[in-house]
Order: C-alpha cells, then sequence, then structure tokens
C-alpha cells in the first residue's frame, strides 16, 4: 500500500529521492542536462508529495507557482525497482488536489523528449501539449503540456 504525505523541500527523505533523480536525468539528457538543471532547484519549494511503500520513501513530486491560478509541477520521480504500480500517478493525483485546494486553476510542466514514460503518465492524466513556456520557449528537447484543474 502507498501512503502519502504532504511536506515542504526540507523534507529528508524529499531530497534524498531527488539525488537519484537528477542523477537519472544528468544520463538521458546528456549534454543538455546543465541547462535542465538550473531550473530544478529545490530550495524553495512549500509543496512536495513523497509517496511511501512499507514505510520507505519510493517516490516524489512538487509544485511550484508560476503564476497566480497556475501551478508547475516540478521533481516528478520514482524508483525504477517500483515503476508501474501505479505511484507516479498517485503523486501527480495529490499534487493535483493540493494545487486545487489552494485556489490555482491550471498546472503545467515540462518534460522531456527522451521521457517517454513521464509524457504517457501526464497524457494519460489529462494534460495536453502546449506551446514550450518561458525558460523551455524554443528548446527542441522539452514538452509543454498543461491541464485544467476542475
Amino acid at each position: 500500500m502507498i501512503q502519502l504525505i504532504r511536506t515542504d523541500s526540507e523534507n529528508p527523505d524529499f531530497r534524498h529521492l531527488v539525488v537519484f533523480l537528477d542523477q537519472e536525468l544528468k544520463v538521458r539528457d546528456g549534454e543538455e542536462h546543465a541547462f535542465y538543471d538550473q531550473f530544478n532547484k529545490i530550495d524553495k519549494i512549500r509543496n512536495v508529495v513523497v509517496a511511501y511503500q512499507n514505510n520507505e520513501p519510493v517516490g516524489c513530486g512538487a509544485f511550484k507557482e508560476y503564476e497566480k491560478g497556475v501551478a508547475e509541477i516540478k521533481r516528478m520521480f520514482v524508483y525504477t525497482s517500483v515503476r508501474g504500480q501505479g505511484i507516479a500517478k498517485s503523486i501527480l493525483t495529490e499534487l493535483e488536489h493540493w494545487a486545487k485546494e489552494l485556489g490555482y486553476e491550471k498546472c503545467l510542466l515540462e518534460t522531456g523528449k527522451k521521457q517517454p514514460e513521464a509524457i504517457a503518465l501526464y497524457q494519460k492524466s489529462g494534460y495536453t501539449l502546449i506551446p514550450n513556456y518561458g525558460q523551455y520557449a524554443g528548446v527542441e528537447n522539452s514538452v509543454c503540456m498543461q491541464k485544467y484543474l476542475l
């Protein structure tokens, strides 16, 4: 059974999971990793969800305000050993519920073309493709998506 907790970026389990996320992204992104890494700092993220399985942290996700009414999904990760069990979907759903509770009307996110599993998760979860926004505009490897919170 998966247990989800709401926390912030000071949570040591979240920080531990992000180390593994960054290691995986460094391999997937290759030479582009430094560009993406600059936008993934966690020191000021106040909305974090950590997933536990048998009292062990196995996944995480977060959001931060992009602009008024819009939350940006960040730092989604699940250990490879437990992928395919719906953990990422549970984390994403919890993040969306929390964002809606706080008055956000929409979530947006950026992921990479080299992360087809993430793209599939977001599409199955109701996210639609949008033009690359902000710092990702014109970045060929980036895929940007959004979802209205109803």
